[in-house]
């Protein structure tokens, strides 16, 4: 009987684990990964985006993160459907948190932009602080795709805790 072969995305997650055996920047990457998607996501989120007459009273809710979610959504789908749906309400619920910072800036709180980029640099210094610790490299230094990899990696360890097959 011939083994049955391993899903490509199985295959990305075995690569990732590579440069993340060490327990302190395992712990280190569950909190670092998330911060700096949102951070992310909030960042280009902030970037200006034309006003379109065609979209009428629809203006406003299209952005530069848009695309961004559209292509990470389509990247995930291509390696694991299940993965695609439960990085789309992850990131739904991260839209929400921008859309609050968004209206607390509104009301003289930190503009989005610098919110973000705050958390952006403090999350990258702690992911770097975990590789030190480890030892290697990150993985997104030999192939960009792994920066992409980094956050269904955390949650396909969710996944397999609550039994869901992904």
């Amino acid at each position: 009987m011939k083994a049955e072969e391993k899903k490509q995305v199985d295959v990305l997650f075995d690569k990732y684990a590579e440069s993340h055996q060490n327990h302190s920047n395992e712990i280190i990457h569950w909190i670092c990964v998330p911060l700096i998607v949102f951070s992310l996501l909030g960042l280009v989120w902030a970037i200006p985006f034309p006003h379109l007459e065609f979209m009428g009273r629809y203006n406003g809710y299209l952005n530069w993160a848009s695309f961004l979610i559209a292509f990470s959504v389509y990247y995930y789908y291509r390696l694991s459907p299940v993965m695609s749906y439960l990085m789309l309400i992850i990131i739904f619920l991260m839209c929400m948190v921008v859309v609050k910072i968004e209206q607390a800036a509104a009301n003289g709180g930190p503009a989005l932009w610098l919110v973000c980029a705050v958390i952006f640099v403090l999350a990258w210094i702690g992911q770097f602080i975990g590789h030190k610790i480890e030892g290697k490299k990150p993985s997104f230094l030999d192939d960009v795709k792994f920066l992409l990899i980094g956050p269904i990696w955390l949650l396909h360890f969710i996944c397999k805790k609550v039994g869901i097959r992904y």
